[in-house]
């Protein structure tokens, strides 16, 4: 036993955890944490951003691009609140976050006498963002609630917990063992089902692999690889599965290439995908047979209809199959032809977009993490932007959070590695982050930012034009003059004309090694819907 506060208990806790840096703002009921923090500051980083809704996102971009937790903090009310899209995000796409959560005094939570910060329900709100959230009402219970915290993450289906803190308990002289990690056992693959999987493999004669945001990191990318050249199968993957598999492998497929699968395909076989539709349908598998894998038990109920469902690991039940499936005849030619027209038809009904997809991807090294916004190029990167290696491609999943992706990029370039990061967005999506520049400058993080600017929320402006007979509302913006906004951030700017420009700025930026905006104006872009939903 050692006699430390709340918040030192809370600082060795996530240090044994081995957490580097902590995303959060300090505030009046987290002293006692920060304090605990300072006293191990050669240990443990705290990256303050300019808005709360940054200390999530970063700690998602953070976690994406390095497998590792990221761990988030803010005060209570108004803080959990702003943290709250960052929090969705990270539910909508499986990504272990950890949100340290103030609160005000214990002994006021619940009166309703108007304490600083306090808001009605706080707790039951953390809840419905998280995957397990608790609030402790000792300080002696901290250390080990961190640490089930961590195992919960680690657990089951990756999603974000939370922990709710007091200023009091922070501030609680204790005698406490911090003590270690919990144990965290590698999943294994149920032997019946993985055997009842493996028979439907060897009965049909042309199976489809299906890969969805469940499939992550270089073991899963690896075997999922390995399976798919034994069967030489096509690998379609989901929006969130983009990085399963390297897009240049002769078996990788988008999304929307399921739809010309399933008039031929007699057994289609999901990983970790929520296996549904934009509106809440099974996917259209056709008459093949379907068996779904996934951790998460809700993921394979109602409304899917699979002829097999197993409960499992996803990368388990991969590396079950890869130890007993031999090598065999597959799709040969066809799946060769329908790579070819599917790029075909991507770069024919998507060409100016797809040219500014090419140049980007041609300037970032094969891994090289790139974040994709909801913009005219985002939608399109979606199915079209290659992705080469695992934890290298972020996008803010069912959640479609607008306004995330600069954020969430300068977490992912402090995990990467090194790895250069570059974050596309819109003008109306910076408009949410724009302060984050001096985040980037702050700190030193090489992000680099291509912005397009059509001075509208283009994909609204382009369907009241299109489907609303031209009423527009709400759908045009007026924005700074990003050359001088970027001069006043002290952060390098470059100018494009064409994607050529693109690519070269792009370049340059990495080189540089310094956070840099390049600026492109377009226009407003032909709809990339028709691509994907045409046969929906």
């Amino acid at each position: 036993m050692a006699k430390m506060t709340g918040g030192d208990a809370l600082t060795l806790a996530l240090l044994g955890e081995g957490v580097e840096t902590v995303f959060g703002i300090p505030g009046v009921q987290l002293d006692g944490l920060t304090d605990g923090m300072y006293r191990k500051q050669d240990e443990i980083d705290l990256l303050v951003p300019r808005h709360e809704q940054s200390t999530t996102y970063m700690a998602d971009g953070y976690h994406r691009a390095s497998g590792k937790p990221g761990v988030a903090m803010v005060v209570p009310g108004p803080g959990v609140l702003n943290a709250g899209a960052g929090m969705a995000t990270a539910y909508a796409c499986s990504s272990q976050v950890m949100l340290l959560a103030g609160t005000i005094p214990s002994t006021l939570v619940g009166s309703g006498l108007g304490a600083l910060h306090e808001i009605p329900k706080q707790s039951e709100t953390i809840e419905g963002l998280t995957k397990w959230s608790v609030r402790p009402t000792r300080a002696e219970e901290i250390p080990e609630l961190v640490h089930e915290g961590f195992r919960q993450m680690r657990t089951g289906r990756p999603r974000p917990v939370a922990l709710e803190l007091g200023p009091d308990l922070l501030h609680a002289e204790i005698d406490v063992e911090v003590g270690e990690p919990f144990a965290v056992a590698n999943p294994v693959a149920p032997t019946a089902e993985v055997a009842e999987l493996l028979r439907m493999i060897a009965a049909s004669r042309r199976p489809v692999l299906h890969v969805g945001g469940g499939v992550r990191g270089q073991r899963a990318f690896d075997l999922l690889a390995a399976l798919a050249e034994r069967l030489d199968a096509p690998v379609v993957m989901s929006e969130n599965g983009r990085g399963a598999i390297d897009a240049r492998d002769p078996h990788a497929l988008p999304a929307f290439a399921l739809w010309e699968l399933r008039d031929t395909a007699d057994l289609v076989v999901s990983f970790g995908s929520r296996f549904l539709t934009p509106f809440g349908q099974q996917l259209n598998a056709g008459a093949a047979r379907i068996a779904l894998v996934n951790v998460d038990p809700a993921d394979l109920g109602t409304p899917r209809r699979p002829d097999l469902a197993i409960a499992c690991d996803a990368t388990a039940v991969l590396e079950a199959l890869v130890a007993e499936v031999p090598a065999r005849e597959g799709w040969g030619d066809e799946l060769r032809r329908l790579r070819a027209e599917c790029d075909e038809r991507i770069r024919e009904r998507v060409a100016p977009q797809m040219a500014f997809v090419d140049a980007i991807r041609a300037a970032l090294p094969e891994d090289g993490v790139y974040v994709n916004e909801l913009t005219q190029i985002g939608y399109v990167s979606s199915y079209g932007f290659p992705v080469h290696a695992p934890r290298s491609y972020v996008w803010p999943g069912y959640q479609g959070t607008l306004g995330y992706a600069m954020p969430t990029a300068l977490g992912a370039a402090v995990g990467s590695g090194g790895r250069p990061v570059v974050a596309i967005t819109g003008d109306g999506g910076l408009g949410w982050s724009l302060q984050e520049f001096a985040t980037a400058k702050r700190y030193g993080i090489p992000l680099v930012t291509v912005l397009f600017e059509d001075g509208r929320f283009g994909n609204v402006w382009r369907i009241q034009r299109d489907t609303y007979g031209g009423r527009f509302i709400g759908s045009d913006l007026v924005n700074p003059d990003f050359a001088v906004l970027a001069q006043a951030f002290g952060i390098d700017f470059t100018e494009a004309s064409d994607a050529d420009d693109v690519r070269a700025g792009v370049e340059r930026a990495i080189a540089a090694g310094a956070p840099a905006i390049i600026r492109v104006k377009v226009d407003v872009f032909p709809s990339p819907w028709s691509l994907i939903h045409e046969r929906h």
